[in-house]
C-alpha cells in the first residue's frame, strides 16, 4: 500500500475527513474541532476588521488634512520700512504667488490672511479662526467646496462669510443669517484700542469632515479680511498646493528658492507628523497583539489533534501494520489540523471583508441599539467610523493564519506518525 499511495491521495483525505467529523462516542473530537474552527474564524475576522478600520482612519485623516489645508505654507519675515522691526507678513504676495505657481509640481498658490476672532449671533458666541482668501482659491479646496456636503451658494462667497457646520450649529445660524465678527485688535484711540466689530451674511456653510475644522474655522473674502485685520496691502502667508503631497521632497527645494532667503516653509507633514507617527506605532502594536490572538486560536488545533491522536491510537497501529507509512499517517493528521485552520481562515476572511464593506449599516445598527452617542466626533475628530479594505492587509491576515495553523499542526501529526504500532496494539 505504501508503494501504491501517492502523497495527499484520496485515501488519506478520506481517513482525515472521517476523523474530523467523527463524534466523541466514536473516538472523535468534534467539540474541539468546532472550538478550533470558531477560534480561528474570530481571530482572522478581528485581525482583518482592525486592519481595515486602521487603514480607513489613516486615509480619512490624511484626506481631511490635505483636502482642507495647505500642502505647504510659505511665510516671510519683512522689515518695516525705516525701522528695525520685523513682521511676519508678505508684501509682494501677488507676484510671489505667480512665481510659485510656475514651479513644476505646484497646482495653486493662494495668499491668505489669518486671525482669531469671536463670532456672535444673538446670545451665542464662538471662538473662530478666520481665513481671508480669494473666492477662486476657496473653490479649489476639495473638502471645503464639496457640493455634496456644503450648504448655500459658494459663488456668493464674496458677499459674506463661509462658516464651518460645527460653528454654524453652535451659533444657531443658517444660510442668510448674519453673524458679528469681533476682534480685540481694532482701532487705536486716545482711550486705548477699541474692539472691531463687523457683520457678515452667512452665504455658505461647509463640512470638511473633521470636527475641529468645522467647529473652529470660517472664511472671509481676502479684501474684507485685510481690512478687518489691518493687513492693508499684505498677507500673512501663501498656501501652496502640489500635485503629489506624498512627494513633497521633490518640490520643496525649488519652492524655497522661489520664496526667497527670508522665507520659511511649513508642510502638512510638519503639522500632522506626530499624529501620523503615532498611528504607525499603534498599527504595528495592534498587528502584533492580534497576531498573538491568531496564535492562541491556532493552539486549540494542537489540543484537538493531541486528543484525536490519543483516541485513534488503535487505528494508527492497525494502519501501520497494514503497511501505511509514517509519511501517510503524518499527512492524514496534517490534513485534519490544516483543514480546520484553512476553513477557519476562509470564514474569517469572509466575515472581515463583509464588516469592512458594510461597516456603515453595521455601525448604524449598533448606534441605534445602544441608544446613540457611541461615536462622539468632538473626541475622535471625524464623524463616523471609517474602514478601508486593502488586499495587502487581507493577504497578511491569510498568510499569518495559514502559516501558524499549518506549522502548529505538524507537531501532533509528527507524534502520530512516530507512534510504534506494537505499543499502540499491546492492550487491544
Amino acid at each position: 500500500m505504501a508503494n501504491r499511495t501517492a502523497p495527499f491521495s484520496a485515501f488519506e483525505w478520506m481517513i482525515a475527513w472521517r476523523y474530523i467529523r467523527a463524534r466523541r462516542a466514536e473516538g472523535g473530537v468534534s467539540v474541539m474541532t468546532w472550538i478550533s474552527l470558531v477560534g480561528i474564524t474570530l481571530a482572522v475576522f478581528a485581525l482583518i476588521a482592525t486592519l481595515s478600520v486602521r487603514a480607513g482612519f489613516r486615509e480619512e485623516f490624511i484626506d481631511t488634512i490635505l483636502g482642507a489645508n495647505a500642502h505647504v505654507t510659505v511665510y516671510q519675515d519683512s522689515v518695516i520700512e525705516g525701522t528695525d522691526i520685523t513682521r511676519r507678513v508678505i508684501a509682494d504676495y501677488e507676484e510671489l504667488s505667480q512665481r510659485l505657481v510656475q514651479v513644476e509640481g505646484v497646482t495653486r498658490a493662494a495668499p491668505v490672511v489669518r486671525g482669531q476672532v469671536m463670532l456672535n449671533a444673538g446670545n451665542e458666541n464662538a471662538g473662530i479662526e478666520i481665513y481671508g482668501i480669494a473666492a477662486e482659491d476657496l473653490a479649489s479646496l476639495p473638502r471645503i467646496a464639496d457640493p455634496a456636503t456644503g450648504m448655500g451658494d459658494i459663488a456668493r462667497f464674496d458677499e459674506g462669510i463661509a462658516l464651518g457646520s460645527g460653528a454654524a450649529r453652535e451659533l444657531g445660524v443658517a444660510i442668510g443669517n448674519k453673524v458679528k465678527v469681533i476682534s480685540p485688535n481694532g482701532a487705536r484711540t486716545p482711550m486705548g484700542v477699541s474692539p472691531r466689530v463687523s457683520a457678515f451674511e452667512v452665504t455658505y456653510i461647509f463640512t470638511a469632515g473633521r470636527y475641529d475644522i468645522d467647529r473652529t474655522r470660517a472664511y472671509l473674502p481676502l479684501s474684507e479680511a485685510q481690512l478687518f485685520f489691518n493687513r492693508d496691502g499684505v498677507v500673512d502667508e501663501i498656501e501652496v498646493m502640489v500635485e503629489d503631497p506624498d512627494d513633497l521632497e521633490s518640490v520643496l527645494p525649488e519652492i524655497m528658492e522661489t520664496a526667497g532667503p527670508t522665507a520659511f516653509l511649513w508642510t502638512w507633514r510638519d503639522s500632522a507628523g506626530a499624529f501620523l507617527r503615532a498611528l504607525t506605532v499603534e498599527d504595528n502594536v495592534m498587528f502584533v497583539i492580534l497576531s498573538i490572538l491568531v496564535l492562541i486560536a491556532s493552539m486549540n488545533i494542537i489540543s484537538g489533534l493531541i486528543m484525536l491522536v490519543k483516541n485513534k491510537g488503535r487505528d494508527i497501529g492497525i494502519l501501520r501494520t497494514m503497511g501505511l507509512t509514517e509519511g501517510s499517517v503524518l499527512r492524514i493528521f496534517f490534513i485534519c489540523g490544516a483543514g480546520i485552520g484553512t476553513l477557519g481562515t476562509l470564514l474569517g476572511v469572509a466575515l472581515g471583508c463583509a464588516f469592512a464593506i458594510w461597516i456603515d449599516p453595521i455601525f448604524s445598527a449598533v448606534n441605534y441599539l445602544s441608544g446613540g452617542g457611541v461615536w462622539d466626533p468632538s473626541i475622535r475628530g471625524i464623524y463616523a467610523l471609517p474602514a478601508k479594505l486593502e488586499w495587502g492587509d487581507v493577504l497578511s491576515a491569510v498568510v499569518l493564519s495559514l502559516t501558524l495553523s499549518w506549522v502548529i499542526t505538524l507537531f501532533p501529526a509528527r507524534r502520530a506518525a512516530r507512534m510504534n504500532p506494537v505499543e499502540a496494539l499491546r492492550y487491544e
